[in-house]
């Protein structure tokens, strides 16, 4: 019997399975919790909501899941980063209900998010917290039946925090984004090298002798700034936190208000989760073909109706870049519709750090499925003992060996009478 899916078309399915075990070579950590999930099934019976990028790497964690018995549903948690060869090969080859099309319009995109929801989810697994929002706005009757769930971006645990504090929030909620071998490597390595990637894609510009503006200096503008100034590029960082922003300055970027760089900047890329990062005041101040990317998870951070409402007339240059003709002559251009960049315009973050993510995703699941009767309605973070489980399984999987303390250092480590 075929599974419930919405899916762009069934028969790119073959391409999608040799993408998806492409993916898998370079996921050597979450093949082992698949493996572990297929022997002791702790989600057995559990209907879980997932709203993720529908991509190769995704679809390695949907099988860890679905090995660990648990019932997906998988929605896009963006409108343009589905693979619709993965998401039919997900429902056709493996079974598993998927309902994401690349290049959906907003009632698709909210419409697809209902459909996942409608199995009744136990568990629900995010991605900037849409399903968690829609549950607590359109289907409040469904909320009694989820005892938890788990959140992947730094935008999602922010708004998810948010609503823990309000009293708003109706079941706990895991935050894998806060979990070292997440931010630590997803945002900074995987961020860095997949933005870069976007818009170098996009674009075909050489970036060595820029000016590029990175808006932000958190974990994934790090990793941004650092590959950029690796291509030869002259960076600016533009922040709110002083310490950020010193943190910046000493590791040898300018650093300036948005309001100067944007006179000088050639490439703009905003990384902060935030609204209107890069304003009218800033675009009006733009200099002539200046490129506007966006790698934070909501296309909220350039103010794209005052963009709009500046330009004269828009068309689309390349097949991810729109030109805006602005009312005094000037061009500017804006990539991938102002969303995340790396997944409108190319593939997102590489296997081998997703393989890092989707291990929390996979561990955070079992480890709420199992404590959820213990939990308050807030937002917890995983153990310490599970990063380092996935970082040694890591190690041992990039063939490294690390030292172990003797009984004689932890005993000192412990002890306070030993001194100088």
């Amino acid at each position: 019997m075929p599974v419930p899916h919405d899916v762009a078309n069934l028969a790119l399915s073959n391409q999608g399975v040799r993408r998806i075990e492409w993916a898998a070579r370079e996921m050597p950590v979450l093949r082992l919790i698949r493996e572990r999930f297929g022997r002791e099934k702790p989600l057995n019976g559990i209907r879980m909501a997932c709203c993720l990028h529908v991509t190769s790497e995704t679809a390695n964690l949907a099988l860890a899941l679905r090995d660990g018995g648990a019932d997906v549903r998988i929605c896009a948690s963006n409108p343009l980063s589905t693979q619709d060869d993965v998401a039919a090969a997900l429902v056709h080859e493996y079974g598993i209900s998927v309902f994401a099309i690349c290049g959906e319009d907003n009632d698709t995109y909210y419409r697809h998010i209902h459909q996942a929801l409608e199995h009744g989810p136990q568990l629900t697994m995010d991605d900037g917290a849409d399903v968690v929002a829609t549950l607590h706005k359109d289907r409040r009757d469904l909320l009694p039946g989820v005892v938890g769930g788990t959140e992947e971006t730094t935008t999602g645990v922010i708004r998810l925090k948010a609503m823990a504090k309000d009293g708003a929030l109706g079941y706990p909620i895991v935050a894998i984004n806060e979990s070292d071998t997440k931010h630590l490597f997803d945002n900074r390595y995987g961020t860095g090298q997949s933005t870069i990637d976007g818009i170098i894609r996009a674009t075909n510009v050489l970036l060595a002798g820029k000016n590029i503006v990175v808006a932000g200096y958190g974990w994934c503008g790090r990793g941004v700034a650092s590959r950029a100034r690796g291509l030869g590029a002259q960076v600016i960082v533009t922040e709110i936190d002083p310490v950020k922003a010193l943190e910046a300055v000493m590791d040898g970027f300018r650093v300036m208000p948005m309001a100067e760089a944007a006179t000088v900047g050639d490439f703009f890329i905003t990384l902060t989760g935030d609204v209107n990062v890069v304003d009218r005041s800033h675009l009006e101040v733009m200099k002539d073909g200046a490129i506007m990317a966006n790698s934070g998870h909501f296309d909220a951070e350039i103010n794209l109706k005052a963009l709009t409402a500046m330009s004269e007339g828009r068309r689309r240059v390349r097949e991810h870049v729109e030109e805006f003709r602005i009312a005094d002559g000037r061009k500017l251009y804006l990539l991938g519709e102002g969303r995340l960049v790396n997944l409108a315009a190319a593939e997102g973050h590489p296997a081998a750090v997703m393989d890092m993510s989707f291990a929390n995703q996979a561990l955070g699941a079992e480890w709420i499925a199992n404590n959820h009767h213990t939990l308050k309605n807030e937002v917890y973070e995983l153990p310490d003992e599970v990063d380092d489980q996935i970082a040694r399984l890591k190690l041992h999987a990039m063939g490294v060996k690390i030292d172990y303390l003797t009984d004689e250092q932890r005993r000192y480590l412990t002890s306070w009478q030993e001194g100088t």
